[in-house]
């Protein structure tokens, strides 16, 4: 807290004269858009998260997630995938929710599956995608399913061989007996949010870099290229870190490549980007982000192709 402190004064003192440099290039200034865009987009469902992830810490335990998941691991990561839609927010307020809620064994693969099902099926992320599509109804189904299905397939490959060791960032004991519930929650989400904020500055400066090195001609080769357009836009679904709730109006503007390929950009990108990736890491720890974030992307990328041939066709 007394870093952030220090800082936020320290950028007050150069505001202008980082504004006048930001402004003197046009390459740091998209930059600084983007970032800006990515960071502020984001802050809210992550402040929304962190505050679900407080009620979690303060009310539900691993152990009392556990007794009220089904026994069957199957049916354990169908609830969770589904109880997905129940929460509007992005990608970036699942995780701390996710890390709050995972536990041993099924209740560990039902968090995961809940993060990566709530940002991409609730009814905002949806009505966001009919309102960018509204000549294709069949592009929200393809999504919501496609993302569904990435869902279930991670939280059943993590129930089958994920590994407790590989969770090597410990959070803070949530509750105890001198603590009222107030200081409990207040604890835990302050904690989830400096934590969780920071590393998602580090993946939005990440994506601002990357996203002014993309060429705009690139597009152009891509019109007619199924597989190569899928694999592309697989790759800039992860550099550009879009939030979920805004990736569909940009989907919707790259009207030269075929429907597929832009699904495949809508499902990849709220389950794993850059900032995902060092988020997991700050919440989960490093050894689990290096197995499960290219995990996910492969599995998403098949399902999402898979779909979108399958409701979409070859367009």
């Amino acid at each position: 807290m007394q870093i952030l402190v220090v800082t936020v004064i320290g950028l007050t003192l150069i505001g202008t004269t980082a504004r006048e440099f930001v402004a003197g290039d046009p390459e740091i200034a998209t930059a600084a858009t983007v970032f800006c865009g990515i960071f502020v987009q984001a802050l809210p469902f992550l402040a929304l998260g962190v505050l679900i992830s407080g009620a979690v810490a303060t009310f539900v335990t691993p152990d009392r997630l556990a007794r009220w998941l089904p026994r069957r691991p199957a049916v354990a990561i169908l609830v969770a995938g589904v109880s997905g839609a129940a929460l509007p927010g992005c990608e970036c307020g699942s995780v701390p929710i996710a890390r709050r809620l995972f536990g041993g064994g099924t209740a560990g693969a039902a968090a995961l599956t809940f993060m990566l099902a709530a940002p991409a099926i609730n009814p905002v992320v949806l009505v966001a995608t009919a309102v960018a599509f509204p000549g294709e109804p069949l592009m929200v189904l393809a999504r919501c399913t496609a993302s569904l299905l990435t869902a279930l397939i991670m939280g059943a490959l993590w129930a089958r061989f994920g590994r407790p060791r590989w969770i090597t960032r410990s959070l803070p004991i949530a509750q105890r007996q001198q603590d009222s519930r107030f200081a409990t929650f207040t604890e835990a989400a302050r904690h989830d949010f400096l934590q969780a904020s920071s590393f998602l500055v580090v993946g939005a400066a990440a994506a601002a870099a990357l996203h002014t090195l993309v060429p705009t001609w690139m597009f152009e080769h891509l019109a007619g290229q199924l597989v190569l357009g899928i694999l592309v836009m697989a790759v800039l679904a992860v550099l550009l870190a879009l939030c979920s709730e805004a990736d569909a109006f940009v989907a919707a503007s790259l009207s030269m490549l075929p429907l597929v390929p832009r699904l495949v950009f809508l499902v990849v990108g709220p389950a794993i980007d850059i900032k995902l990736f060092a988020m997991q890491t700050g919440m989960f720890g490093r050894a689990f982000a290096i197995r499960f974030a290219p995990a996910t992307f492969v599995v998403a990328t098949l399902v999402a192709a898979a779909v979108g041939l399958l409701i979409l066709g070859a367009r």
